[in-house]
Parts: structure tokens; C-alpha cells; sequence
């Protein structure tokens, strides 16, 4: 199990490290975070074959919006959380292309 990430913060400085360059070949999207309530912010993500660069703030245009509470995030990113069982709960909201939020777990795999 990789470790435990507490915060959306440390999440974002660790992005870049458990990015799989492999799976993103022939991929050029953006990804945007919003995370709501305490400790929450919005950032972004570009994906561009086999690169990946986190920002803060919103994107110009995404391709796809994540938006879920801080907290819920923390825990799907630790495996707490199933992501599947957030988006039919309602915990998690996807607008855009959701073939790209099926990739991330090949993007950033958490084990």
C-alpha cells in the first residue's frame, strides 16, 4: 500500500511521482479538480503524451471536472473510498469527457 496522504496539498506535490507515463501515450487532456470545504481548493492537471504538469487554480478549458469535498478526495486517493461507489453516491460529480475519468487510475495508479 503506498502511504497514507493526508491532505489535498501533499496530494498535488505527489502527483508527478505516481504518474504513469505509459498509460498517458497518445493522451493530451486536462484535468480540473474542484475540492469543496475545509482544506479544499481547484487545480488543474495537463496530461500531454506521456508528461504531466499539476497547476494551481482553474483551467482555461478542461476537459474534465472532478468535483468532490476535500475530504472525500483525501480518502478515494488512499483507497478509503471506492470511486465508483462516490460517483453513485453522489460524493463524486464528473462533467466532461468521462472516458478520461475512467483513465485515471491507470494515470495515477495508487498502489
Amino acid at each position: 500500500m503506498a502511504e497514507q496522504l493526508t491532505s489535498v496539498g501533499e496530494i498535488k506535490k505527489h502527483m508527478p511521482g505516481r504518474f504513469n507515463a505509459g498509460a498517458s501515450k497518445g493522451v493530451k487532456a486536462t484535468y480540473q479538480f474542484d475540492l469543496t470545504g475545509d482544506n479544499g481548493e481547484t487545480f488543474h492537471v495537463n496530461i500531454d503524451d506521456g508528461t504531466c504538469q499539476v497547476c494551481d487554480g482553474a483551467a482555461g478549458g478542461p476537459n474534465i471536472t472532478i468535483t468532490m469535498a476535500a475530504s472525500d478526495y483525501v480518502d478515494m486517493i488512499n483507497g478509503k473510498l471506492n470511486p465508483q461507489m462516490a460517483f453513485m453516491g453522489g460524493k463524486l460529480k464528473i462533467k466532461g469527457d468521462m472516458s478520461l475519468a475512467l483513465k485515471m487510475q491507470q494515470l495515477f495508479p495508487t498502489a
